[in-house]
């Protein structure tokens, strides 16, 4: 029992003397501006500026970006790293031209179509896991959509902040959006946000401290975090290596659009359903292709099975960074999938859930992970799988601590 007491006691100690202050001034030409908005992206740490323009936070060792914004004013986003922290910062904030078209703002209409695209963007930003449904937006009407039909892509930008309420995980939040875009089945968003606790019963609060350590178990997060720690197997998580190569069966992309212009030209009915062993005609030939365009593009090949943590990542010169080759198929074997997720699409058919698997596609590698274990540029890497399925209504502040 000492012992347990003892290495508590070690944890405390470190969380408190790991702390740094970070301080700073924040002007525009005029002089030192009173209320402007200082925080570290995605995390519960932030302050204002007092009446001299001066700020002060404390945060943990690590690599952060440093939000500071005033209305009327440019945003600044200023990347920390703390090892390299020496002295006070200057923020010199400029005043900002209108970005938005104000002929396309005074013009947006509520209508059915941006009611639609509404439902679109909190389905794909917010989520549909059962966390998420607590996850609502205050203000939803500072959200501007255009769809672009040709190419099938939807985007959004917001005049103002977004203000979310978060009942299951007890936050509210204020979310900067900078980009968010749908390309055919690709959804991208980048944006920065703030953390406050709500307030509520101890009944409550008890309800919040189990859903985060819910949305924190088998996370992207809490991957990363086995790795530095170097207990990836032992809380649950089973990496496995494969290779996505084009699949063979299907028509090149090439041969499919000259399908489609033949059987386009044709002057006759065309029955897509008759028998064709052998084509005998062009027109035969292109009703084969065309039935093969819902086949998959690629196929995944798993060729290394529960790889080593270690295997994965690289440390030089102090510098942590994720480093393999081709992809990652990472299971979690300590949760289930939802019944949201198994149902996602809508020609699903329930069947028994599984463990929650989830994919690493890397678009960059190797890629930097900080102490903490968080990515240092998040958009390096894409995921398939559960971890799509946990959107942002899943998401925790960076500062958020299971062991707390």
């Amino acid at each position: 029992m000492k012992k347990r007491f003892f290495f508590i006691l070690l944890l405390i100690q470190f969380s408190v003397f790991a702390q740094i202050t970070i301080s700073g001034i924040v002007a525009d030409k005029n002089g030192p501006l009173e209320g402007a908005a200082v925080y570290f992206n995605n995390t519960m740490l932030g302050t204002t500026t007092d009446v001299q323009g001066k700020f002060s936070i404390k945060v943990r060792e690590g690599i952060y970006d440093l939000v500071v914004s005033y209305l009327g004013y440019k945003k600044i986003i200023y990347s920390l790293n703390t090892s390299n922290y020496k002295k006070s910062l200057v923020f010199k904030l400029e005043e900002e031209q209108n970005t938005l078209d104000e002929v396309i703002i005074s013009k947006t209409v509520y209508n059915d179509e941006w009611k639609y695209n509404l439902e679109v963007f909190k389905r794909e930003f917010i989520g549909r896991t059962e966390i998420a449904a607590g996850c609502k937006m205050l203000n939803p009407e500072v959200l501007l959509f255009n769809f672009d039909a040709k190419n099938n892509v939807l985007t959004a930008i917001a005049k103002k902040p977004l203000e979310i309420k978060h009942e299951s995980l007890g936050y509210k939040i204020i979310y900067e959006l900078e980009d968010f875009t749908i390309n055919k089945n690709m959804v991208s968003y980048l944006g920065y946000s703030r953390y406050e606790n709500l307030k509520g019963s101890k009944r409550k609060q008890l309800q919040w401290t189990k859903n985060r350590l819910t949305a924190y178990n088998g996370s992207y997060t809490h991957f990363y975090q086995t790795l530095l720690k170097n207990t990836t197997y032992q809380e649950g998580f089973i990496i496995h290596q494969f290779r996505r190569v084009p699949n063979p069966q299907r028509p090149s992309e090439e041969a499919i659009k000259k399908a489609r212009e033949f059987v386009k030209l044709s002057k006759n009915p065309i029955d897509f359903s008759k028998k064709i062993e052998d084509p005998k005609t062009t027109l035969d030939s292109s009703i084969v292709i065309l039935r093969k365009v819902n086949l998959p593009k690629s196929i995944d090949y798993l060729y290394k099975s529960s790889i080593p943590s270690d295997s994965i990542i690289s440390v030089k010169n102090g510098v942590i960074s994720l480093d393999f080759e081709n992809n990652l198929s990472i299971v979690y074997t300590k949760e289930i999938e939802e019944k949201g997720y198994i149902l996602r699409n809508p020609f699903s058919k329930m069947r028994a859930p599984l463990a929650q698997t989830s994919s690493i596609i890397p678009i960059k590698i190797p890629t930097i992970l900080d102490k903490n274990g968080f990515m240092t540029n998040p958009l390096d890497v894409f995921y398939e799988g559960y971890w799509s399925y946990e959107k942002f209504g899943n998401s925790l502040p960076m500062d958020y601590d299971p062991l707390e």
